[in-house]
């Protein structure tokens, strides 16, 4: 048997090369000159090897595939129908309905839509007796449908229940009772917090904690949704390329955690989408190569299924050529670039398993202390939450102004010939004034106040 070309060469220590680097600086700290602190509060070394990885303990699952998905806000039955039958015909695997309106018939909205497309409902509203209408379709079309219910995330969007506590929680499991053909039925928005500048390392431990407060109401009962429908986690992908593929698989990581302890299925399914915090207005063209590297960090983290933003989405209403670009992205990421081929190709690379193992430890000794706090509801309500997300939000929004983050065309190398776009819906979110149980979590985009002073 010949020799691999590695037994050619000696085995090299972390020691070794730190004191080779040491060597070669002349005097210069290495701390200081090789060492990056990261907004995460994880320190980046210049070099990572096996010795990095001795503590990890757990392989991370890894879905042997990704679809792709388009994002359809329903107001009518017939134009939903029709945006999601010509998203399909396009290349569209999924599709995630949005529903406004009770009144929206689903069989005429999911009529003709082929039993291969995976599609996820979302309702603006609590409706057991809808849900049992989606149920039957489910069963007569042999359709595989995925409900998004989310009532602590809509506490903590809106500042209100739909209802009130009671209310929402006898109205979930009314919906749950009414959901045994459909494949999940809770999910948790972990994207509201990444788009109001909470650290992943917030995200990672305020989303577990808000799984928990659904665990911990449903462990006793008999129509436990977790016993055998996978919970579905909302996750915003930033610009953060490395970090990102560390905190989707972080988060796979914790759930396992945290779903052992229930005794419960430790399958989670995790959507994800590109970020709006760091989408512009100001040379918007450059949203494209942000969203096309953001879902390429979803891919090679295990998200199960991915949407795309559209380039134009933060200033521009749905429109055919941002949509067809948006999902052509995609496209090409499965079927010309091959990121399909390959299954958990992040595993075994040191710098991503060290980044993957510190985001989850620090993750969960944020999600005990919340924990021991009384709970993310219990927080949510005193304001706990949002004083966090928001002083992360403001250190965030420091780098951005002093340039130390960067979003080209924006804070830095700015095009003075820009013809602004035409703008058909405001980019820039005005407060609602309206009385609230608890003070909503707010989204914000880094450049709002730079694009103000310049539009």
């Amino acid at each position: 048997m010949t020799k691999t070309l590695f037994e050619g060469f000696d085995k090299v220590s972390a020691k070794e090369w730190k004191q080779k680097i040491q060597f070669d600086l002349k005097g210069a700290d290495y701390n200081e000159a090789l060492i990056y602190k990261s907004f995460e509060g994880i320190d980046i070394k210049p070099f990572y090897n096996e010795e990095d990885i001795v503590d990890l303990k757990e392989n991370i699952s890894h879905p042997s595939s990704w679809k792709n998905s388009i994002k359809i806000e329903v107001e009518d039955a017939v134009s939903g129908n029709a945006k999601a039958l010509d998203a399909i015909k396009k290349g569209a695997e999924s599709i995630y309905f949005t529903i406004t309106k009770e009144n929206i018939d689903p069989s005429v909205l999911l009529s003709n839509i082929p039993n291969e497309t995976t599609l996820y409902v979302e309702t603006l509203f609590l409706s057991p007796d809808y849900i049992s209408k989606l149920n039957l379709l489910a069963v007569g079309s042999n359709l595989s449908i995925h409900l998004l219910t989310d009532i602590v995330g809509n506490l903590a969007k809106t500042g209100n229940w739909f209802k009130n506590l009671k209310d929402d929680h006898v109205a979930i499991e009314n919906i749950i009772d009414k959901s045994t053909n459909l494949k999940s039925v809770i999910s948790v928005n972990i994207d509201l917090l990444q788009n109001a500048g909470a650290t992943m390392i917030q995200q990672l431990a305020y989303g577990l904690a808000h799984a928990n407060e659904y665990l911990n109401h449903f462990q006793n009962q008999e129509n436990n949704p977790f016993s055998d429908k996978a919970i579905i986690f909302n996750v915003a992908i930033g610009g953060n390329y490395f970090f990102e593929i560390a905190k989707l698989r972080a988060l796979r990581l914790l759930w396992n955690s945290l779903a052992g302890e229930y005794n419960m299925l430790k399958k989670c399914y995790i959507f994800a989408l590109p970020s709006h915090r760091n989408k512009t207005i100001l040379d918007y063209n450059v949203n494209m190569l942000r969203t096309t590297t953001e879902c390429m960090s979803a891919i090679l983290g295990g998200a199960d299924t991915i949407h795309n933003l559209r380039y134009d989405d933060i200033y521009n209403l749905e429109n055919d050529f941002g949509t067809r670009i948006s999902l052509n992205q995609l496209l090409i990421l499965k079927n010309e670039s091959y990121f399909d081929i390959v299954n958990n190709p992040a595993s075994g690379s040191y710098y991503i398993e060290s980044l993957t193992n510190q985001l989850a430890s620090k993750a969960l000794t944020l999600f005990k202390n919340i924990e021991e706090a009384g709970g993310y509801l219990k927080q949510l309500k005193s304001g706990t939450i949002q004083k966090k997300i928001k002083e992360s939000a403001e250190k965030e929004q420091e780098l951005f102004d002093n340039e130390e983050i960067i979003l080209t065309g924006t804070n830095k190398y700015q095009n003075t010939n820009e013809i602004n776009p035409e703008m058909q819906k405001n980019p820039f979110p005005e407060k609602m004034k309206r009385k609230t149980l608890v003070n909503p979590i707010i989204r914000r985009r880094l450049c709002e106040k730079l694009e103000k002073n310049i539009l």
